[in-house]
This record gives structure tokens, C-alpha cells and sequence, in this order.
């Protein structure tokens, strides 16, 4: 069935015991630490506060030092969040799109105590011209709050592909509203087609030498079609598996590259045992496409396989959150034991 294939002890324990020889027993105490390879562009509270005022900005690209530049300049009547105060602690922050990850964001200082901000600040990315070309810049204005609960003050988006280069003087923008589209992840990043299925624990009959002695869940990845290309030589790509909520070592698995390929087939299964049937309830299979690059690998998305309850183990947690269509492909691989389910997932922002 495949070229290459992993095989990972995992078992779920509610209750700490002595994990048996070739399993993990995984620390129920830190069910809420979340795989945190990936952040949105709208990480932070939003809060009640209506977006308005504007910002001024002009956009350059150096040919020489292949460098993509920001020129964030100042703000003007920017919304109030602290009402009892009437005052705002406002930053400017950049990502280019659709790379949301680490990489792509960049930020202005803090201004404190202020509606109409002055940064005259540059922020740098150091891009070819051809890869710029097919992104977008998303430019958000965002107040401060020690605490981390940042509120959103307003946003403007550009299509670099249609932007005026010969533009390089600063100008007024209105800030907008987030855009719906970004919020919801409404983006597409590729398919991603695969099969799982869960053998349960003794179900092959005492006959049968591969009976397992704990259940197991097989997950083949076979290719992804129309991943994005973030450079003019292609994409570079492989996958990620974690079993949430374990982020361990030993939970972790990956395929091989497949370079300079925006459909890349890798024809590869990961088993993990060590699940009882109960343990599927509250376990969530990630799996993450990246773009691989000698310095850093850029996320281009990923699914989430499980019942998207928000809960694991009796514990809220932010990565249970599988759309309807992953929760119909791990229901349907419950009801089926031992069956392969074929399924065809579309990508999105975890």
C-alpha cells in the first residue's frame, strides 16, 4: 500500500500508570498545550470595538537587495478601546498572505496613549519580485493590552500582483473591517487525499499473528493536489502527523520531501497503536503540509480528524475543532472497524 511506512506506540491514559515496553504513555496534565506551529493572522481578542480611521503607508520593492518594504508612517483617529481611559495603545502589524505563519509577520512599536500614532517605521521582507507577486499584503492596526487579549482596530488588504510599483509615495488608507474570508479561513490551500481505519484492540481473531494486542489507527496519506506555490521553482513539500493531545517526540511522524511539485504523492501510512475504542472520542489526528526550506519550513495547511466537540478528556481545548466534513470522514472510520475510508479533505488555516 505504500513505499514507506511508520509505526508509533501511543497510549491514552486518564490516569497516570507505568506505560507498557514500546508505549507512550501520554500526561493527561498537559491536554490543553496545543501543537503551536501555526498562528493566525487574527490571533488576539477582537473585543466590541468598531474599526475607523485611517493609516498611511507606501510600499517599494529594493531590486538590489531583493527586499519587499513596508513604510508604515502614522495613524489617525484610530477607535478608542479603553473607554474609562480614552485611550489606545496602537501597533501596525503585516503578514504577507497566504503564508500566515511566524515568517510572514512583521510589526511596528507600540505607541501608547494615542488615536493618531506617528511610527514612521520600516518593516523588510526579504522576497524575490516574482514570489511577491503572487501574494497579498494584509496590513491590521491592533491596541496593546498587557494581559495579550489584543483588540482589533482595523485592517487593509492589497494584491501586490495589481499594485502600482511606480507608486512609492505615501498615502491615506481607510482601515476596513476583518475580512469574513480571512476570518473563516475561506482560503484554498489544496486537497489532501487519504484513507484511515481503526483496528480495535483483539479484533483479527486469535488466529491471526498481526493481532494487535491494543487498537491501532492507520493513516495513509497518498498525495495533495494544488498546494500553494509560494516561490517561481515550485514547492517542496511534506507532512506532518501529530495524535493530539500528545506533541511529543514520539508522537511525531513526517513523510519525505517531494520537491518542485504543487501535487505531490508520497504514498505513505503511519500507524499508532496503544487506542482503546473510548480514547477515539477525545484524540484528534493533525495533519500539517509544509513547504520545506534550509532555514525554516512554511506551514501551507492542514486538517484536523476527529469529532470537533472542543472537549478532550473532559478538557476545553482549541485544537478540537474539526469542520463538519473531517468529523463525517473519523465518524464514519468508528462505525467501520477494520475498514479502509477513503476520503478527500480540503486544506485550511488550523
Amino acid at each position: 500500500e505504500s513505499d514507506t511506512a511508520s509505526e508509533i506506540s501511543f497510549q491514552f491514559n486518564k490516569h497516570k500508570k507505568t506505560p507498557s515496553i514500546g508505549s507512550h504513555s501520554s500526561d493527561m496534565a498537559s491536554v490543553s498545550s496545543v501543537s503551536g506551529s501555526v498562528l493566525s493572522v487574527y490571533s488576539g481578542d477582537f473585543g466590541s470595538v468598531d474599526a475607523q480611521g485611517t493609516v498611511e503607508f507606501a510600499l517599494d520593492y529594493d531590486e538590489k537587495n531583493r527586499e519587499f518594504q513596508v513604510h508604515v508612517s502614522q495613524c489617525k483617529d484610530l477607535a478608542v478601546v479603553d473607554e474609562k481611559k480614552g485611550r489606545s495603545d496602537p501597533y501596525v502589524k503585516t503578514y504577507l498572505l497566504p503564508d500566515k505563519a511566524r515568517m510572514g509577520k512583521r510589526k511596528t512599536s507600540v505607541k501608547k496613549r494615542t488615536v493618531n500614532p506617528i511610527y514612521n517605521e520600516v518593516l523588510r521582507y526579504k522576497i524575490e519580485k516574482m514570489v511577491l507577486l503572487i501574494q497579498k499584503l494584509n496590513l491590521s492596526v491592533w491596541h496593546n493590552d498587557p494581559l495579550g487579549r489584543n483588540s482589533f482596530l482595523g485592517e487593509i488588504e492589497v494584491d501586490l500582483a495589481s499594485w502600482d510599483w511606480s507608486n512609492r509615495k505615501l498615502n491615506w488608507y481607510p482601515l476596513k473591517p476583518r475580512s469574513l474570508s480571512a476570518v473563516n479561513g475561506v482560503d484554498h490551500r489544496g486537497v489532501m487525499n487519504l484513507s484511515i481505519k481503526y483496528v480495535p484492540p483483539g479484533s483479527l481473531g486469535k488466529m491471526c499473528p498481526k493481532n494487535p494486542p491494543s487498537g491501532e489507527v492507520h493513516i495513509w496519506v497518498k498525495d495533495v493536489k494544488d498546494l500553494l506555490q509560494l516561490r517561481p521553482s515550485g514547492v517542496d513539500s511534506f507532512v506532518k502527523c501529530y495524535v493530539l493531545p500528545d506533541t511529543s517526540k514520539k508522537s511525531y511522524q513526517k513523510t519525505r520531501v517531494i520537491k518542485r511539485d504543487t501535487n505531490p504523492v508520497f504514498n505513505h501510512t503511519i500507524v499508532y497503536d496503544g487506542f482503546h475504542t473510548e480514547d477515539l472520542k477525545d484524540a484528534c489526528v493533525e495533519l500539517t503540509v509544509w513547504d520545506h526550506e534550509k532555514l525554516t519550513n512554511h506551514f501551507l495547511g492542514g486538517i484536523r480528524l476527529g469529532l470537533g466537540t472542543g472537549l478532550s478528556y473532559g478538557i476545553s481545548v482549541d485544537w478540537m475543532d474539526s469542520t463538519q466534513e473531517e468529523v463525517a470522514f473519523w465518524q464514519e472510520m468508528m462505525s467501520a472497524a477494520n475498514e479502509w475510508i477513503e476520503g478527500l479533505l480540503p486544506l485550511r488555516s488550523l
